[in-house]
């Protein structure tokens, strides 16, 4: 679809129309869905909470936006695409092995990941940021040396391997872009913690069940309790003392922040009484004595005389 077109289409669209479906909007921008969603995350394209039944929605006024962005739609299909280790070396001019050593070192940061057949994770780069650190020439000698510095090869020596921890830092600004209050950007913060840490920081079982509410799971896990879902909140969960510690005081100060605002749901401890009538609204309310027990009765009944009849 071109970008005319498009273009064309919304302009003529009713304004006051409801916001579109994730793969409404996909199809009228010319996206696959997987892009839009990346777009999303990236915050070149904003949404609106889905009030009717959950999910998120595209309001028809971004869709006028960013279709008459200049260059559309390819300007949109470059910034969204996203490549492999082969081909991100590609782009760079180095072999994979540099590549990939590069990237455990955290200088170049991945966007998504998905598992292959053998549930080996597959990292995923935008093309547009290796492009960018390509042609930044203090990145010269990290992609011509012959040998990188002596400090990055002790790093990668140790067993350094940034990409989770760099994955998770883009995926975390992601959530806490979509959450519309404290409470939610406590259940995204909570997302990159386990149980235990959860359970440390916030004690609380009616607001730990409220965090957990908002607490999204790992993108494409597949069915809880499988390897992919396994590995997928690996990934997911922060492993790193510095990084939790981070994330522990982060969700603290949020946490405060979601209490000021609103008290996290309890049960309430007292049962309303119903009314005398149905229609009598001023009905007063009925106090129930607790019943004695049945050991008591049998004793009263034993102390009192019993009368005979003449």
């Amino acid at each position: 679809m071109s970008g005319n077109t498009v273009t064309d289409l919304h302009r003529t669209t009713n304004p006051h129309r409801p916001a579109c479906t994730p793969s409404r909007a996909a199809r009228d921008l010319g996206l696959k869905r997987g892009e839009l969603e990346l777009a999303v995350q990236l915050g070149l394209i904003r949404t609106v909470p889905d009030e009717g039944g959950g999910g998120r929605r595209v309001p028809r006024s971004e869709l006028d936006r960013v279709s008459s962005g200049e260059g559309f739609p390819d300007s949109l299909l470059d910034r969204v695409k996203v490549i492999g280790t082969t081909e991100g070396a590609g782009v760079m001019g180095v072999s994979p092995g540099r590549f990939t050593r590069l990237a455990r070192l955290g200088l170049v940061v991945p966007v998504k990941w998905y598992l292959n057949r053998y549930r080996a994770v597959v990292w995923l780069y935008l093309a547009e940021e290796l492009r960018r650190f390509a042609e930044d020439e203090k990145n010269a000698s990290l992609l011509n040396d012959r040998r990188m510095p002596e400090a990055l090869r002790g790093m990668l020596d140790a067993g350094v391997d940034l990409r989770p921890r760099n994955w998770r830092g883009r995926h975390r600004g992601f959530l806490l872009r979509q959450a519309a209050d404290p409470w939610e950007s406590a259940g995204a913060l909570a997302a990159f913690l386990d149980p235990v840490q959860i359970a440390e920081v916030v004690p609380d079982p009616y607001e730990r069940s409220h965090v957990h509410r908002f607490r999204p799971g790992p993108p494409a896990s597949g069915t809880p309790g499988s390897p992919s879902f396994l590995i997928a909140e690996r990934i997911m969960t922060a492993d790193d003392p510095d990084e939790i510690g981070l994330l522990r005081a982060d969700l603290t100060e949020v946490l405060a922040h979601a209490r000021a605002m609103r008290p996290a749901p309890r049960p309430t401890t007292e049962r309303a009484s119903a009314p005398a009538h149905p229609g009598h609204i001023g009905a007063p309310r009925r106090t129930e004595r607790p019943e004695p027990s049945r050991g008591l009765l049998s004793w009263l009944r034993r102390r009192t005389p019993r009368t005979t009849t003449p």
